[in-house]
């Protein structure tokens, strides 16, 4: 349970219709497994005591009664286990039938939630033997001096972790119009948990799938889906068990169907908890439903969830395409917006032959397309100064005149000798007086091209840098609408790269893979024997981390503990491109921390730009936050870190 994350199950045994004793022992054996795999929660389909396919057996007193002591003898075998688990079983009461999901934990039944939405249609006929569940709560006899509350108001909350609330709903309420999961929602409940028994039919899989994504997308939730299996299938229906847990639209796992595949997963109610504090339009009303408190230990659980190195970056093959388009839509229609309504022809692009000016200048001349302008009202400006290279010249000037953008150089070393003259600074003291005297030349070239041209500066400065403060203020820091403000560097390199690997024409498809292969640099300390001596990884750390922890840190409020924890499921293992030791991770998230909160002051005053993602730190509304405040708390966290593993 630390750090929020709770490890659930959704299980399918394989049942005989109509056996209760037989599924007694199946469901004891799984609730065993998922003992020994540290599931807290664990989720079996609906009706398996009995098996949901009865029919008119279920109106039998003798299978009634067997159900009701197996539930009980289950129930029992919870004692000791840290576990809560839910079994679908019929209950009568007063004369009624109730299918319901039976709450088990500590060797009692905590409670029944019967099904709310009963289907009578198709191969459907449940309203043959079952009531519709009650909101209020009633008390209903198992057994002498053995009752439990039923209705389908009931939540579910451990007393070591009261910010985990369960609630659960059956089947067919995941299909209705007005699920009860949305009152549980409303009310607090962070885990929904469904016992279901939806038989197959072709595709029927897919809308099941997109309905559990949805729903636990809409709710902000995490959500297990628990279906009935091999051994239920009779007569004309087949099931399939289609278990699934999904998180916030997230699929976490999903069973190959027709296997009767248990399934596991880590949901983080912390991630789910702080997403709803975020979401103003979320309101909780918290006195609809009963709450039932249990007993859970609190342990530590083992992640096993898949944790992206690369969050930013679309993995999918099939969606990569759509995705990529879709970001540079966006930035391409942003910009031309802004010369539509600023009514310039002009836009004034530096190109330094690195990956930030080269996503700029193909979004320009996207934009410049759009708006049917000649692409040589792109003024691209290559400045050479002390520590350009003549690889990134050439491959600044081959772009320029492969894209059809009207070129322009200017060399700043003299005018920055001048200024570095004016103000006593020794061009031999390569300091950073000595660096950002040429970025805010290149700045002041820019800004008046523009004005000479009645043009724009287009910005080429990405998110990471922003994050990092990795831009020199007045200078690249400025622009007059910064095309990829919110793209950070890894997705900047994977946009590059996938126009690259789109482009019909191969001498701009050479042009683009030889910048991707380039040492990301400012370029503002002289070259040693020709090749580039600045190479921003190795001074400020390696941009996959550091967008790992911008991600997690913006998206989802986390703190340095459970970054640190995700970027070793992310990064430490063999196989991947990026594999870092967890103490450079460390080291590197100390370095972000210090960075992201001191250089606030240059995020506070950026110009306009293209929102494409869920992160981004526009100060106009993604990131409002102080430029004095104190990082003293997170690096708190991370001296903890550090003195925990050094022991």
């Amino acid at each position: 349970m630390k750090d929020g994350f709770i490890r659930v199950a959704a299980v399918t045994p394989k049942i005989r219709v109509a056996d209760p004793v037989y599924n007694q022992e199946r469901i004891m054996e799984k609730i065993a497994e998922a003992e020994e795999k540290r599931a807290v929660v664990t989720v079996f389909p609906e009706l398996c005591i009995t098996g949901y396919t009865c029919g008119d057996l279920f109106l039998m007193e003798p299978l009634l009664q067997q159900a009701k002591e197996a539930l009980l003898r289950i129930a029992e075998d919870t004692a000791g286990k840290n576990m809560l688990v839910f079994v679908g079983v019929p209950i009568a009461h007063k004369g009624r039938l109730y299918n319901t999901a039976a709450a088990l934990a500590n060797g009692k039944v905590l409670g029944l939630v019967p099904k709310r939405c009963i289907p009578s249609y198709n191969e459907f006929y449940e309203g043959r033997h079952f009531a519709e569940g009650m909101e209020g709560t009633v008390e209903v006899d198992l057994a002498e001096g053995v009752r439990a509350p039923m209705g389908t108001h009931l939540m579910f909350m451990p007393d070591s972790l009261p910010e985990f609330k369960i609630c659960a709903e059956i089947c067919e309420d995941l299909w209705a119009p007005n699920p009860p999961s949305i009152a549980h929602a409303l009310a607090g409940a962070n885990l929904i948990v469904n016992l279901s028994a939806s038989n197959e039919s072709t595709g029927k899989d897919r809308y099941r799938k997109s309905l559990v994504q949805g729903q636990s997308a809409r709710l902000i939730c995490s959500y297990v889906y628990a279906s009935a299996g091999e051994g239920e299938s009779t007569q004309d229906l087949v099931f399939s068990g289609h278990n699934l847990i999904a998180e916030n639209g997230i699929m976490l796992a999903e069973a190959e169907r027709f296997q009767n595949q248990s399934v596991y997963g880590e949901i983080d109610i912390q991630k789910l908890n702080g997403q709803r504090r975020r979401m103003t339009t979320f309101q909780e009303r918290t006195d609809s439903h009963q709450e039932i408190s249990f007993h859970l230990r609190r342990e530590d659980t083992t992640l096993t969830r898949a944790v992206d190195p690369m969050p930013f970056v679309p993995t999918d093959a099939e969606e990569r395409q759509k995705r990529c388009e879709e970001i540079l839509a966006m930035q391409s229609m942003g910009l031309k917006k802004r010369l539509e309504h600023t009514h310039c022809s002009c836009a004034v692009v530096g190109i330094s032959g690195g990956l930030d000016s080269t996503l700029a200048l193909l979004v320009t001349v996207r934009a410049f397309d759009l708006l049917g302008l000649p692409r040589n009202g792109i003024c691209a400006v290559t400045m050479p100064g002390f520590g350009t290279t003549d690889r990134t010249y050439d491959n600044a000037v081959n772009l320029i005149q492969c894209l059809g953008a009207r070129f322009q150089e200017v060399d700043i070393k003299e005018a920055v000798r001048v200024h570095f003259s004016d103000i006593g600074q020794q061009e031999q003291v390569h300091d950073v007086t000595y660096e950002n005297g040429q970025a805010r030349e290149r700045t002041q070239i820019l800004m008046d091209i523009a004005n000479k041209e009645n043009g724009l500066v287009i910005g080429t400065g990405d998110m990471s840098e922003l994050a990092l403060g990795w831009a020199t203020y007045n200078g690249d820091h400025m622009s007059m609408y910064g095309v990829n403000s919110s793209v950070p560097k890894t997705l900047v390199r994977h946009l590059v790269g996938y126009y690259a690997d789109c482009c019909k024409d191969r001498e701009l498809a050479g042009i683009l893979r030889d910048i991707l292969d380039t040492p990301v640099s400012p370029e503002l300390l002289p070259p040693q024997d020709g090749k580039i001596s600045q190479k921003t990884e190795e001074l400020v750390g390696p941009y996959a981390l550091h967008d790992f922890f911008l991600y997690y840190m913006l998206r989802f409020g986390f703190g340095p503990q459970k970054i640190f924890r995700l970027a070793e499921c992310a990064f430490c293992k063999e196989g991947i491109e990026d594999s870092y030791a967890p103490e450079t991770i460390l080291k590197w998230l100390e370095i972000f921390t210090k960075r992201f909160f001191s250089q606030q002051f240059k995020r506070s005053c950026l110009p306009d730009g293209p929102k494409v993602g869920t992160v981004a730190v526009s100060p106009r509304g993604d990131l409002r936050m102080p430029s004095d405040a104190s990082a003293a708390l997170w690096l708190e966290q991370i001296h903890k870190m550090r003195t925990h593993r050094g022991r």
